[in-house]
């Protein structure tokens, strides 16, 4: 006579209700089984979530790391801010992840101790995760897109980035959508699976760049000497010095036209800073200049007027 090892449910409650002793065996057994399944799945689900917790909150705090190490001297908001984000992010999905594994496998093995045979569950979830992958193949790309973002670090909270459809500061970046603030202050609503190319302006360094338009007649050599003087000027303003990378270049002739020769300073600057060293190159730029009676580009008669011995006081 062949005994099944695993009797049906029904097997098992006929066998509670003309029996005692095994009713009370059962009650002892399978019960506390269950409730060891549960309890462990809970204490590992904490353990878990806490050193989720501690890894994540490290990487948000932690300023002496080998990538802030190799991109700035010293941490600033925006950089905070987007490595909080970015910490608070893969925490939210780690956390999700650890409950669903930890959850279906006390499931499982719950279902299991009751003898529940589990083959037509994982036939199920199978067809399931098929008509979920055929109905929502935006909604999955859209959040491996933000997986794989996350993991390349792309950008994150306080970047200036341009993304085709939308160009500004990024307010938030989430697994399915990133939030993008431009320049006439519209809140544009991304979704991560239509980036199909990132370009970070704020991201370890950047490049403060002035094209000056000198007449063509003008003293080359004399127009470079007077840039690299003004640039030179800004880089070692107190205000400035700690956003300077380098030294300031003043490149050669970059362009040429009938009426103009195009000389251009650069200056390597710290994320985000570009802009206000390149408003303080003009400013030093147009005053150097001026001073030293070079005219730009198209200036030439009214510089000639303005400097004749006959012409009227302004």
């Amino acid at each position: 006579m062949t005994i099944d090892p695993t009797p049906s449910p029904k097997a098992v409650l006929d066998g509670l209700a003309s029996d005692p002793q095994t009713r009370w065996g059962w009650f002892v057994g399978l019960p506390l089984r269950i409730c060891l399944y549960v309890m462990v799945g809970l204490v590992v689900l904490v353990v878990l979530r806490r050193l989720i917790a501690w890894a994540t909150g490290r990487l948000a705090r932690d300023p002496e790391s080998a990538e802030l190490l190799a991109t700035l001297t010293r941490p600033s908001p925006q950089l905070v801010a987007r490595r909080a984000q970015r910490a608070k992010t893969v925490g939210s999905v780690l956390r999700s992840v650890a409950s669903l594994l930890v959850g279906t496998l006390v499931v499982l093995l719950v279902l299991d101790s009751l003898g529940v045979s589990l083959a037509p569950f994982i036939a199920s979830a199978g067809i399931v995760g098929v008509a979920l992958g055929f109905g929502a193949q935006a909604l999955v790309k859209d959040f491996l897109s933000g997986l794989f973002m996350l993991a390349e670090d792309q950008y994150g909270v306080g970047d200036i980035i341009d993304v085709g459809v939308a160009s500004g500061t990024v307010e938030a970046v989430g697994l399915r959508v990133t939030q993008i603030r431009d320049t006439n202050g519209t809140l544009w609503f991304v979704p991560n699976g239509s980036v199909a190319r990132v370009a970070n302006k704020t991201q370890q360094w950047a490049t403060a760049v002035l094209d000056v338009d000198v007449d063509y007649f003008a003293d080359v050599d004399q127009a470079r000497d007077l840039l690299a003087a003004a640039a030179q000027t800004v880089v070692t303003d107190p205000d400035i010095v700690d956003d300077v990378r380098d030294e300031p270049q003043v490149t050669g002739i970059e362009n040429l036209t009938a009426l103009a020769v195009t000389l251009r300073v650069q200056v390597r600057t710290s994320p985000a800073r570009q802009w206000e060293v390149a408003r303080r190159l003009r400013v030093a730029v147009r005053d150097a200049l001026a001073d030293a009676g070079v005219p730009l580009a198209g200036q030439r008669d009214l510089w000639d007027l303005a400097h004749r011995d006959d012409a009227p006081a302004p």
